[in-house]
């Protein structure tokens, strides 16, 4: 046996990734991490957001707990609440690295452009043609890749449709009339900084309201002992179910598979941070109860065939469509991983099925983060579930290691 070879590479170096391999390192697994520090939430988001979950939901994971955001605030003397003080793009992007550079320090800044199976194990090609052998692979992969844009747009290029992951250059948009679809944070987020950056700026939205959260009141008293119990308060929000969804997520793994999809289908709504009410609310024109009936392009732009709640029809034209409608999990967007691996992988819904282990029916080939949204749950679309996750993904791996790789 090659004592040298790595018994896990993790592809991805956000918080899934970063908080796995804390506590890897914590257990003494040999492993190698790759990826970008944090390059989703450095590159592909709107500059000035505000994240909608509280500080004390936003923490990355370590064994010891002595890497959290609000320590890392106080270090650096900003203010920090566990719910009162959203949290700043900026802040969480500093914070995550450095909480690389302290748990994470062998992290290696290369790409991974392919993944195949090799003998027992797996090879990585890297950035620059690099060669990687490892036993087993976890793909912490986040949701840059699962970008999705409604079909109505489709074929339209990025020259006149681009998602909002990809639209955070404020100057491209300067004195361009730009239409943005959806109701939910990235899109209110996009239509807040475009309008700032000079855009003519509006919204679209198939849902009939756009909901924006409620802002704490710095004297409000604590809720009751009733609402408490009623609608207690969890990592991912206010309910009963988000508090199950957050303390459990091996139950979660249990309901049956047409459950788990609709849960995750339905649960957490579209909505907005309550900072975002006075960046957009009477300075960026809101059109709910619309549907883009057909989009063509005119010109350099688009010409969009809206109808509205009276199902009348009109045409708008816009320089540039900005999609806020989401990620949606889909194999078939990982070209990096070969066919020969996508085409082994069984799935549920178009997620990969996992096992209470995150391992796919690819023995050795795990899936953390967004991508397990449909085995565990909601939590794995945010931050909150990367403690869980990484707790038990690294038991498993080290009890593995011991064992040899064996099942």
């Amino acid at each position: 046996m090659n004592d040298t070879l790595p018994d896990v590479a993790i592809v991805g170096a956000g918080p899934y990734g970063l908080s796995l391999a804390a506590h890897l390192r914590a257990r003494g697994v040999k492993f190698r991490i790759f990826g970008p520090p944090m390059k989703t939430w450095r590159d592909e988001m709107p500059p000035g957001m505000l994240l909608k979950s509280d500080g004390f939901a936003t923490n990355l994971s370590d064994p010891a707990g002595a890497c959290t955001l609000g320590g890392f605030c106080r270090e650096q003397g900003e203010p920090y609440d566990d719910r009162k003080i959203p949290v700043r793009l900026e802040t969480f992007v500093n914070y995550g690295l450095a909480f690389q550079k302290r748990m994470v320090p062998e992290l290696e800044d290369k790409w991974v452009t392919a993944v195949e199976k090799s003998g027992p194990g797996f090879q990585l090609t890297l950035q620059g043609g690099e060669k990687v052998q490892a036993r087993k692979v976890v793909l912490a992969i986040g949701i840059t890749c699962y970008a999705y844009t409604p079909p109505e747009l489709a074929g339209l290029g990025p020259e006149r449709v681009v998602h909002t992951s990809l639209s955070n250059d404020g100057e491209r948009f300067r004195g361009k009339k730009v239409t943005i679809i959806g109701a939910g944070a990235s899109a209110m987020d996009t239509a807040a900084y475009l309008h700032e950056s000079g855009a003519e700026v509006m919204v679209i939205a198939r849902s009939p309201n756009i909901y924006f959260g409620e802002k704490p009141s710095p004297n409000q008293r604590p809720r009751s002992l009733w609402l408490r119990s009623r609608h207690p308060s969890s990592g991912i929000g206010t309910s009963l179910r988000s508090r199950i969804y957050c303390e459990a997520p091996w139950l979660f793994h249990m309901l049956p598979e047409r459950l788990r999809l609709r849960i995750v289908k339905r649960h957490l709504g579209p909505n907005s941070g309550w900072p975002l009410r006075e960046r957009v609310m009477g300075r960026v024109p809101l059109f709910p109860s619309t549907v883009i009936r057909k989009a063509v392009p005119e010109g350099s732009g688009v010409a969009l065939t809206l109808a509205g709640p009276d199902g009348a029809e009109r045409t708008q034209y816009a320089d540039f469509v900005v999609t806020g409608t989401g990620y949606r999990v889909d194999l078939e967007k990982l070209p990096f991983l070969s066919r020969e691996l996508r085409s082994s992988i069984g799935t549920t819904g178009d997620s990969p099925a996992l096992s209470q282990s995150f391992e796919s029916s690819q023995p050795g080939l795990y899936f953390i983060g967004v991508s397990a949204a449909n085995s565990f749950g909601p939590v794995m679309r945010f931050a909150f579930g990367a403690d869980w996750t990484a707790r038990k993904l690294a038991r498993h791996l080290a009890a593995r290691a011991l064992r040899g790789g064996g099942s």
